[in-house]
């Protein structure tokens, strides 16, 4: 069991005690099975409390946890095979973003997505996960590539943001994200997009805009991080959990607000916690999504992909 946040320290104290009776059970040749038993009931039933009432500011923190899954690590587990394809054709390769072509069950696909890394040498590798205009750029090469030999495509959505450099803005990261948003409405394909961590700004929204756009249950989805709100509106991040609360990032609040199209369960506890399952728990619903969609008239689609994010945010006054 990971262990890594402060809500999580009754869970950790419980499976101490569960460890060193089966300790004393395994030295000892004793019989302890009631008290593990005991025990055991009592972390699970620890386990389901503390994550069935997780607040705002705690699902962000899950959303960051070290070991949670990427995009490099959903595309292995999924996909049959995966064939990355590299550069924007115009500047450089990107490595804060990942793509290509994967077959999933036999099923043909474009799979995009943000990629962070494990440790600092693979983090300033991948930037963070923050890309530059560059990434935006081959991620609709790849979707025009997708567009072109009629192949669906699934953005996979994990970024703290677009990387905010001087050189970024010199060579037209606003551009870069606009243009996307705009391609990728009309994007003659069916088009799936999933929040599996972080969801911040403009960084995320580049390769967000989809037929069906999804969340992880333990990830978030806003126009800017909690500590930069409270930085903004408070001038401290002391209020992080506050803004986080307001700002309405989860996916249970961004479902109910209608940006969203649904949530997809993890593992008890978050995705870091069992990614196979939670990889599996994704592919299915994938499929599901794939399969529904491809069954629509692509023109239908469009229309309704760019009456979908029009409409988010309209007041009718009656």
């Amino acid at each position: 069991m990971k262990i890594s946040f402060d809500f999580e320290k009754p869970l950790a104290e419980l499976q101490q005690q569960l460890d060193k009776v089966m300790q004393i059970e395994e030295k000892n040749k004793l019989d302890m099975s009631a008290t593990i038993a005991e025990l055991q009931a009592k972390l699970d039933q620890a386990r389901k409390d503390v994550y069935g009432n997780l607040s705002g500011w705690q699902k962000v923190q899950i959303s960051r946890h070290p070991e949670r899954p990427y995009t490099l690590q959903y595309i292995e587990l999924m996909c049959d095979d995966f064939i990355e394809l590299h550069g924007d054709r115009t500047v450089g390769d990107d490595k804060a973003i990942v793509g290509g072509f994967a077959s999933i069950n036999g099923q043909s696909v474009m799979i995009i997505g943000h990629q962070k890394g494990r440790n600092t040498k693979e983090r300033q590798y991948r930037n963070f996960g923050m890309a530059n205009p560059e990434g935006y750029r081959k991620a609709l090469r790849l979707m025009k590539l997708a567009e072109k030999f009629n192949k669906p495509v699934i953005t996979l959505i994990d970024t703290p943001g677009a990387f905010p450099g001087l050189e970024a803005e010199e060579r037209g990261q606003g551009e870069a994200i606009a243009r996307n948003l705009l391609e990728m409405s009309v994007l003659k394909v069916p088009v799936i997009c999933v929040i599996i961590g972080e969801g911040a700004s403009g960084g995320a929204l580049g390769i967000g805009i989809g037929d069906k756009v999804l969340m992880l249950e333990n990830s978030w989805y806003s126009v800017i991080s909690p500590e930069n709100c409270s930085t903004i509106l408070w001038k401290t991040w002391e209020n992080k959990e506050r803004a986080a609360e307001v700002l309405k990032l989860t996916s249970t609040e961004m479902l109910k607000n209608k940006l969203i199209d649904g949530v997809v369960k993890e593992p008890l506890g978050g995705a870091h916690q069992d990614p196979v399952a939670m990889a599996s728990t994704l592919k299915k619903t994938l499929l599901k999504e794939i399969k529904s969609l491809a069954e629509r008239n692509i023109d239908e689609l469009v229309n309704e992909r760019i009456e979908k994010f029009c409409s988010m945010g309209v007041v009718i006054e009656e």
